[in-house]
């Protein structure tokens, strides 16, 4: 470990001080009404925000639609950040009430779940106190007398005491207010609804035409849903990345079929804390992390992360650790909902979470990571990609290079080098807008955006002259870069060259 530490700090030292600031986790924000306008998008970017979450269980496509328009606008030729779409997913929710108006459950009393297939939302038949429509027509067929069942993210505890027809009478173990449409959870209980709602489907395809960059896929709970979510993206979102999120134990059961089948993973702690006895959530989050980086594919860990800084300006000491031990575990991104959709604090909470993750990515041993991730990868054959990219991170290990350089035109080079944690930026290089943001969720990985990609030697040693140029390494430093062959298939990494820095581009085979 002193050794890996050693390797860490001598990289550090050889990094200019403009880049020993930048931050190698990456934060998602879901943008609410407290941070929709172009001005405060533009403050989230700058605090450290690298991808924009549009949560799709609110709002109009009319209100999305803006909040795209801004993020581009804020964003403008030079800035590279991501747009999630946040899908609703095939969730449960309670009905509509009286008035509109919240109602307090006592606990001990019976309250009635109702299915009426006229009306699941309850837009007719609103709520009160002792019962309440829901919109899950199977619900009586998988309750019975003694199950769990929560709503509102676990802040309301029922128990099922019997089953009448569609009805299902519960018993109300704590007193709580109950509001309109929340959220139901049936923990330890199978449930068969659609993998995609007729509402899931119109956000998706809206969602194409708006050209967002990743899906964040609800509820998935086996590797069908993916494909069901791929279907509907059909040829022209084809280039769309989704994230599946884990929120249930159906999701736990299945996850090596879903992640083969991912482009990533969220760990949405706030369902899967309630559909698993909350106290296995830290496993399961350890678990998912740990199979995303032998995959290499990007994971986000989401979820009450600062859930105190909607309210106070500073964070709880276990919330600060809570971010810290994600990035420890490997997490590539750490997620802010309320903190800055709807908080009093939205760009200090990023600052904020910037500070806690730059804090602890000096304090890893990275030769550690390393070797980690590879004895787990090359413990089987590997692919010629595979074998490149690992080769390119121990290089630039034992040269102490201060960066690592890579050409993509798909962005699969930059997962693939930064699957293996390298303590030093990994500059990617692309001519795809849209890889550049997608990108923006890779752990290092930090997105440049050039006209074309012809000429390797050129591409390289230009851009590592402008290195130099802009400060971020020193003449004479060692550069490790990476790219394919230029008569392959993009995706097809084979290259790998330690480059000199000058300001001066020599001419090839000097």
């Amino acid at each position: 470990r002193r050794l890996g530490l050693a390797v860490a700090k001598k990289i550090r030292k050889s990094c200019r001080p403009v880049m020993d600031k930048w931050i190698r986790t990456k934060i998602v924000c879901t943008i609410g009404p407290k941070t929709q306008s172009v001005e405060m998008l533009q403050k989230l970017y700058d605090a450290g925000m690298r991808c924009a979450r549009l949560n799709f269980s609110h709002g109009t496509h009319e209100y999305h639609a803006q909040t795209i328009a801004n993020v581009r606008e804020a964003m403008g030729m030079n800035k590279a950040c991501a747009i999630m779409l946040d899908t609703k997913g095939p969730e449960i929710r309670s009905g509509k009430l009286v008035d509109g108006k919240d109602v307090q459950l006592e606990a001990g009393s019976e309250f009635t779940l109702k299915y009426i297939a006229s009306d699941p939302q309850g837009l007719e038949n609103r709520g009160t106190s002792t019962w309440v429509c829901q919109d899950y027509a199977k619900l009586a067929e998988h309750l019975t007398p003694g199950k769990p069942v929560c709503i509102d993210d676990g802040l309301i505890s029922l128990t099922v005491l019997r089953v009448e027809g569609s009805d299902v009478v519960c018993k109300v173990n704590n007193t709580a207010m109950l509001g309109e449409t929340k959220g139901i959870n049936l923990p330890g209980t199978p449930v068969d609804l659609p993998s995609i709602t007729e509402k899931d489907k119109a956000d998706l395809i809206f969602g194409v035409r708006q050209g967002v960059d990743l899906i964040a896929a609800s509820f998935v709970r086996r590797a069908d849903d993916v494909r069901d979510i791929r279907k509907v993206l059909g040829l022209p979102g084809r280039n769309i990345k989704i994230y599946s999120k884990i929120e249930s134990q159906q999701g736990l059961d299945n996850f090596d079929e879903i992640l083969a089948v991912s482009d990533g993973i969220m760990v949405a702690r706030g369902d899967l804390g309630i559909e698993i006895p909350i106290q296995k959530v830290f496993n399961a989050q350890n678990l998912i992390i740990m199979k995303c980086n032998a995959a290499g594919k990007p994971v986000i860990t989401a979820t009450q992360m600062l859930e105190s800084m909607i309210v106070n300006p500073r964070p709880t000491r276990a919330e600060v650790t809570d971010v810290a031990n994600a990035v420890v575990q490997g997490t590539d991104c750490v997620m802010l909902s309320g903190e800055t959709a709807k908080g009093k604090w939205p760009v200090e909470c990023v600052q904020t979470m910037a500070e806690i993750c730059r804090e602890v990515e000096r304090s890893l041993d990275y030769e550690a990571e390393y070797q980690k991730i590879r004895n787990y990868t090359h413990s089987r054959k590997v692919s010629v990609q595979e074998s490149v990219a690992s080769s390119v991170v121990k290089t630039a290990l034992d040269l102490g290079a201060p960066v690592i350089c890579i050409l993509s035109h798909t962005g699969e080079t930059g997962r693939a080098v930064a699957k293996y944690k390298p303590p030093m930026p990994c500059i990617c290089i692309t001519p795809s807008d849209q890889t550049a943001r997608q990108l923006c969720l890779s752990r290092g990985v930090y997105p440049r955006l050039v006209q074309s990609m012809i000429g390797n030697y050129q591409i390289l040693h230009h851009n590592v002259s402008k290195f130099v140029a802009e400060g971020l390494i020193r003449e004479g430093d060692t550069t490790v870069c990476t790219h394919g062959d230029s008569n392959s298939a993009p995706g097809t990494t084979c290259v790998m060259k330690v480059i000199i820095a000058n300001t001066h581009l020599p001419m090839p085979g000097m």
